[in-house]
């Protein structure tokens, strides 16, 4: 997988492409129009597959605020929106994965 700030494509590999520069996701070439946090979100998850996100880490990062209890549903309501959003067939791949109880990772098969 490649990582650019400049726009490059990043996990094409995975039937999907992000471009940074111009805030683009295709899945299986079709665009998918994401709002700026779902953007955010994934961008984060993509450039470190596999790592686990916690709540109180995507807060951080994509929201630069401090956790709180209602930041948890916040979160939680953005990766439910933005997993139906991917997965534009009733086949495609879950790319991202919940830890129960801890948070999120994105899943590089």
């Amino acid at each position: 997988m490649e990582i650019s700030e400049s726009g490059d494509k990043i996990g094409e590999k995975l039937l999907m492409l992000l471009n940074v520069q111009q805030r683009l996701v295709r899945v299986r070439g079709q665009v998918i129009e994401l709002t700026a946090k779902e953007f955010d979100i994934l961008a984060l998850l993509l450039t470190h597959p596999k790592r686990v996100f916690t709540y109180e880490l995507i807060m951080e990062l994509v929201w630069n605020e401090d956790y709180t209890f209602y930041s948890k549903k916040a979160v939680s309501n953005h990766m439910s929106n933005l997993r139906k959003k991917l997965k534009v067939t009733p086949d495609a791949l879950d790319y991202i994965k919940n830890i129960v109880g801890v948070g999120y990772k994105f899943e590089a098969l």
